[in-house]
């Protein structure tokens, strides 16, 4: 594992660096198009999503669309209809809030805040779309995606005993503080090293 952290760290520092810069740099919309794409990557491929995320930008049904109109164009994505909803019922919660998304998040001192508030106010987000949204917009250091291919890759190297059915927010925090005591013991960044096991199980760095 190592050896790939060694071949991919500049890609990964290259990546890290976009996903701070969309903090730093976009609009509103921006930001809605990665929290829109969090919602779409459970149960699909994470390219798919971020394809959907596209059509629905091009077809300026992203930020205009109604929930029918949207979920014609979630093709490539599972439960279309509970997903669509999803995203207008955000929309609605930032665009007719004059704080946004931008504001509200920096309301919270500390990356823990942001993703409590995200896990309890956005619907159709986890303790896992939470931190994978906050990771894609440049606050990934001290947060775990627990995806199923992290999952895989914890259990083969025993940092977990199994890969629950369900996994309550207790055991998710178990799982990330694990994570990243394993992160500290093999001295690879946790931020680097969910990127590290993903591209080990994909052969792909992506969002």
């Amino acid at each position: 594992m190592f050896d790939i952290y060694k071949k991919i760290k500049p890609d990964i520092l290259k990546r890290i660096n976009e996903f701070q810069s969309v903090w730093s740099e976009a609009d509103e919309k921006r930001l809605f198009q990665e929290l829109a794409f969090c919602l779409f990557t459970p149960q699909s491929k994470a390219q798919n999503a971020w394809k959907t995320i596209i059509i629905l930008t091009e077809n300026q049904k992203l930020l205009k669309g109604n929930t029918a109109a949207i979920a014609e164009d979630l093709n490539l994505v599972r439960f279309r209809n509970n997903k669509a909803s999803y995203l207008v019922e955000a929309r609605e919660m930032f665009f007719n809030n004059s704080k946004g998304i931008r504001k509200t998040l920096t309301e919270f001192s500390s990356v823990s805040e942001k993703r409590n508030w995200l896990n309890k106010n956005i619907k159709g987000y986890g303790l896992k779309e939470s931190s994978h949204f906050l990771r894609n917009i440049g606050f990934g250091k001290e947060i775990a995606i627990l995806d199923r291919h992290i999952l895989r890759n914890l259990l083969n190297y025993k940092v977990i005993n199994e890969i629950p059915k369900s996994i309550s927010e207790k055991k998710y925090y178990e799982m990330e503080s694990r994570m990243k005591d394993f992160s500290y013991k093999i001295n690879i960044p946790l931020e680097y090293l969910d990127f590290v096991l993903w591209f080990k199980e994909t052969n792909k760095l992506f969002k």
